[in-house]
């Protein structure tokens, strides 16, 4: 189901430590796609405080990285034990990006870490005018249900295996060695 991605990028979890270039990514949007992956406007300090808090156990992020630059992202958000078993995803993607297939590798990846969680019911809330979200979710089965100007779209994850671990811890181990690199590659950029 993964859609062919840029040349050159590549998709990897963000790493403690990370949560500014996070920051950054958000930042970056233009204020339409700033607007539908917040559900509204939003300050820049409070976006700041968004993606500081975008780390641990339950917070889990995947970026869609183009030399180095993260330019899209998504973001897993397992709910507190007393919604066991359930979750949220939100997505961003800076405008050149979007429609090239980096939502949908995005989606496969955090399905993939949610299953592996435990995590029986996905959700992704968009507002209805977010047709791209939808057609998103609609890909990968999500059932569809319409409130109150908003859409929220649920995906079951199939239950984890060994396989689907494996495949994350590969993943995971590329995404560690990416990371790394792309540290000392920022490092060395000329100011």
């Amino acid at each position: 189901m993964l859609d062919h991605l840029p040349e050159d990028g590549h998709v990897r979890k963000l790493w403690l430590g990370e949560n500014t270039i996070y920051a950054e990514h958000l930042l970056r949007l233009d204020p339409d796609s700033r607007r539908r992956r917040f559900s509204g406007a939003v300050s820049e300090d409070f976006i700041r405080r968004h993606a500081e808090g975008a780390h641990g156990f339950d917070v889990v992020v995947h970026g869609f990285f183009l030399d180095g630059t993260l330019r899209g992202a998504a973001e897993l958000r397992v709910y507190a034990p007393r919604f066991k078993g359930e979750a949220e995803a939100a997505f961003s993607i800076e405008q050149p990006w979007q429609s090239h297939g980096v939502g949908s590798a995005l989606l496969e990846r955090t399905l993939l870490t949610a299953r592996n969680r435990g995590v029986r019911k996905l959700h992704m809330h968009c507002l209805a005018e977010n047709q791209r979200m939808q057609q998103l979710a609609r890909k990968f089965d999500a059932e569809l249900s319409f409130d109150f100007g908003s859409v929220v779209a649920d995906v079951d994850p199939p239950r984890s295996t060994v396989l689907s671990m494996i495949r994350e811890l590969n993943a995971d181990n590329y995404g560690i060695a990416t990371a790394i690199f792309e540290a000392q590659s920022r490092l060395l950029r000329p100011a």
